[in-house]
């Protein structure tokens, strides 16, 4: 039985499309111009240019995380053959601070949906080191793989997982 936390994962199809089913152990917050990001929540393009806050919640001193973000719908959810595309890595995040002190090694890349609603997934991963990525940067953002990322770079399961949605704005919708 899922909790509270894992259940909008599950429904959302992040865990089964990108993510193996896991318990989140550590908290992570996002938040795009100060509005945080809670999982489901539709954000437009337009509001998502600029790379999110994210801070890391329960690490300590000696531990450090990896974050990817990906988009699991790429072109589209029909047919998302070009799954996952790969919007950003950091690695080297220290356990009590957020994302801005780690080491970017796949530079943020905004969101372009073009159709359809996508879901972008942002997974955190406890590193049991510093990190040394194999096969990084990688040649293209296009067909990354989740799964295959953390077992080729010995980091396990994830510790947390958070997704939104987006499609793409119509100039009625900018109004």
């Amino acid at each position: 039985m899922a909790n509270m936390s894992e259940q909008p994962l599950i429904v959302g199809r992040v865990v089964g499309d990108v993510l193996d089913n896991f318990r989140p152990t550590i908290r992570m917050s996002i938040t795009y111009n100060n509005r945080p990001v809670c999982n489901g929540l539709e954000i437009y393009p337009s509001a998502i240019t600029n790379n999110p806050r994210v801070e890391v919640q329960g690490g300590d001193l000696r531990s450090f995380f990896t974050l990817v973000m990906t988009d699991p719908d790429v072109p589209g959810p029909s047919d998302p053959y070009l799954r996952e595309h790969l919007h950003w890595m950091v690695t080297d995040i220290p356990g009590t601070t957020d994302a801005t002190f780690g080491r970017e090694v796949v530079s943020y890349e905004m969101p372009r949906p073009n159709i359809g609603i996508h879901r972008f997934v942002f997974v955190l991963f406890k590193q049991r080191r510093r990190q040394i990525l194999v096969n990084y940067p990688p040649s293209s953002r296009d067909h990354f793989n989740t799964r295959s990322f953390a077992a080729e770079n010995d980091l396990g399961i994830p510790v947390a997982a958070v997704f939104f949605n987006s499609q793409r704005e119509t100039a009625a919708r900018r109004r």
